[in-house]
């Protein structure tokens, strides 16, 4: 997984902006800010950061821009981030197996 898009979706508040385009479709920075604790110049910036890294889009509709989620760049990070689950879970069963096969031989 690219650094940017683990940075991108690291953040809990731009986490969120992507939980509310994906309930309402689109929204502006504007909307967004109505339900976040960040200001809107903040909730813009932040959109700046996902539609860098291809998860968001946006279109120009008068004097805003009114945003969307890329579903197919958010599957391939879901997707990343899967990788990344079951790579970890792999690490996770190798020390237990070591841990558990140290404590054995010092039973005996």
């Amino acid at each position: 997984m690219d650094d940017d898009l683990w940075s991108a979706v690291g953040d809990p508040t731009r986490r969120r902006m992507l939980d509310l385009l994906l309930a309402d479709g689109t929204g502006t920075a504007t909307s967004l800010s109505e339900h976040l604790p960040v200001t809107r110049q903040a909730v813009a910036k932040h959109l700046t950061v996902l539609d860098r890294v291809g998860l968001v889009h946006a279109s120009t509709e008068g004097r805003e821009k009114r945003y969307r989620v890329d579903g197919a760049q958010l599957e391939r990070a879901v997707a990343q981030l899967d990788d990344v689950g079951r790579a970890w879970d792999a690490r996770l069963q190798r020390i237990k197996r070591i841990a558990e096969s140290i404590q054995r031989s010092g039973d005996d």
